[in-house]
């Protein structure tokens, strides 16, 4: 089989030397068991050096103008040819281990995609007990993180991939419209795994930010919905360019 490893890339100039290289590392499990693989960074809308240091990790890239998330990861599938698409953040690396439980999952056929738990270092117990909470929520509901989501490319391509609708939490909503999908094709056994296995993230954010920041979020999306996710102005944490 053939892989295609996505990684949409806003200013990632800082992290994405060091996160390519550990990676590429990892991707290495692909050809020990006879497939081969992909690399493609869409680089979205970058002002730093992200596309320069992509090319000499050997990526494909491709530019998307428009500063959007969901956008990005599109545009990194549009011209990915595997069988699968896996989907790791720019500031995030997958283990050689996450990879071989990756590879042991999907070797049974029926599973049309997934994710696997997210783990950063944390600096207070605020942000630890956020960090269990959503690995909780995740391996519940069976909603992949957008540091690690892998889809089989038809089924990717059946569901129209991450709606453009939403700047932020746009994984949650493929996961959701993954899971229905699952249900449709019941009798062939169709699942959704969540691996195991953690894909290492970065805390850069909750250096960046204070917990403040992140309950104010909260609190706006508790009043006001996620109609908030579907406006840039709303999501500083992802759209400031704060690195």
């Amino acid at each position: 089989m053939k892989f295609s490893i996505v990684i949409p890339a806003f200013n990632e100039g800082a992290l994405l030397d060091e996160s390519l290289g550990k990676l590429k590392q990892s991707l290495d499990v692909f050809l020990e068991e006879k497939h081969s693989y992909e690399l493609i960074l869409c680089d979205n809308n970058s002002t730093d050096r992200t596309a320069q240091i992509a090319h000499a990790h050997s990526a494909q890239v491709i530019f998307e103008p428009e500063n959007q998330i969901s956008k990005a990861r599109n545009k990194g599938a549009s011209i990915a040819n595997g069988d699968y698409l896996i989907f790791i953040d720019a500031d995030s690396f997958a283990s050689r281990v996450l990879f071989k439980e990756f590879l042991e999952k999907i070797s049974s056929k029926n599973v049309l995609g997934g994710g696997a738990l997210v783990y950063m270092k944390t600096n207070g117990i605020v942000s630890f007990m956020a960090l269990h909470l959503w690995r909780c929520v995740s391996r519940l509901f069976r909603w992949a993180p957008g540091s690690f989501i892998f889809c089989r490319r038809d089924i990717f391509e059946k569901l129209g991939g991450f709606s453009t609708e939403y700047f932020a939490s746009e994984e949650i909503d493929f996961s959701k419209r993954l899971k229905r999908e699952v249900r449709r094709q019941k009798k062939s056994k169709a699942r959704i795994v969540i691996l195991k296995n953690s894909v290492h993230t970065s805390d850069r954010k909750l250096h960046l930010y204070g917990v403040g920041d992140y309950l104010k979020l909260v609190f706006t999306y508790l009043l006001k919905g996620e109609e908030i996710l579907k406006k840039r102005e709303n999501l500083p944490i992802w759209y400031d360019g704060k690195r």
